[in-house]
Parts: structure tokens; C-alpha cells; sequence
């Protein structure tokens, strides 16, 4: 599990690395069809509401939370519009809608696999140092396989992959 961890990790790096020196224009930046976003708090647009027990919703399903734009909570954890959102406004893009909890969502535009409390590293790994987490155990290995599995979805064909904005807490991972 390490091992495949480490992978993911390192194809990341590797390609964000490579990629960010393509963002150097605006109109390079209006060529993506759709955004496709991993990550924790910084990026979630609804999904660790959509994954929570309805008799222990966290903190995002309450105001303050979503008042100064939303005028309720969405699950953002911001009173307002989170990087992503304004990424996605840039791109002439809808919101991009949360993946877990959307079902029939028209993911066209964009999804959103980050969930607020994600971890990098697995919930097992963590458990086995002690380390517990109260509302999510979605990691970034469980986001990434989540979007694997709908990739049929998402994509007619893996050439489709080259027009998707792939965005990891908020750093742009560009595929041109």
C-alpha cells in the first residue's frame, strides 16, 4: 500500500512540476473543458457534509459557514467562495459541484473529490501511530481511486484526460 502510495505521491510531484511552467499565458488557461480538483478543507466544495452522519454533521453545515455569498452553509469551509470556485468563475465554469453525495450531477464542467480532513497518507497507516480522525477517512489514495472509478464518466476516452484542469489544494496541475 506504501509503495502505491508513493507512486501516486511522486507521479503528482513529478507532473505538477512539469506542468506549472505551461502556465505562463491567460489564453492557455481557456483551453480546459472541465476542472477536476483532490485535496482537504482548502478545496472542498460539499463533500465531507455529503459523507457525514446526519446526527453529527460538522461545523460547515452551519452559519457561519456559506453566509457572505451562499447565504447558507454549502459545505465550504469559508463563509464565502473558495479558491476553486473563483478558478472555475475565471474559466467562464459553473461551481464545481461536490462528487460524493452527487448523484445524476452533471459532472461536464468539473468535479470535486476533496473532503475536508483528508489525509495524504492512509487512515491505517495513521490508526496503527495513533492517530484518529473523527469524521472522514477519505485520503487522498481513496479521492484518487474514487475518480479512477469514474473516469467513463468524466471522459469518452483517455485522450479526453489532456482538457481537464487537475487541481490539488488549490495548485494548479495543468495538462495541455
Amino acid at each position: 500500500m506504501a509503495t502505491l502510495f508513493m507512486k501516486l505521491v511522486s507521479f503528482f510531484l513529478i507532473l505538477s512540476t512539469f506542468c506549472l511552467t505551461t502556465v505562463n499565458s491567460e489564453p492557455q488557461c481557456h483551453n480546459f473543458k472541465s476542472i477536476i480538483s483532490f485535496g482537504d478543507s482548502i478545496a472542498d466544495t460539499g463533500n465531507l457534509l455529503a459523507l457525514s452522519d446526519p446526527t453529527n454533521l460538522p461545523k460547515v453545515a452551519f452559519l457561519p459557514y456559506g453566509e457572505t455569498f451562499f447565504h447558507h452553509p454549502t459545505g465550504r469551509f469559508s463563509n464565502g467562495r473558495l479558491i476553486i470556485d473563483f478558478i472555475a468563475e475565471f474559466l467562464g465554469f459553473p461551481l464545481v459541484p461536490p462528487f460524493y453525495g452527487s448523484q445524476n450531477a452533471n459532472f461536464e464542467k468539473g468535479v470535486n473529490f476533496a473532503v475536508g480532513g483528508a489525509t495524504a497518507l492512509e487512515r491505517s497507516f495513521l490508526e496503527e501511530k495513533g492517530i484518529h480522525f473523527p469524521y472522514t477517512n477519505v485520503s487522498l489514495a481513496v479521492q484518487l481511486n474514487s475518480f479512477r472509478e469514474s473516469l467513463p464518466n468524466l471522459c469518452g476516452s483517455p485522450s479526453g484526460l489532456e482538457d481537464l484542469l487537475y487541481l490539488t489544494n488549490e495548485f494548479p496541475v495543468l495538462h495541455d
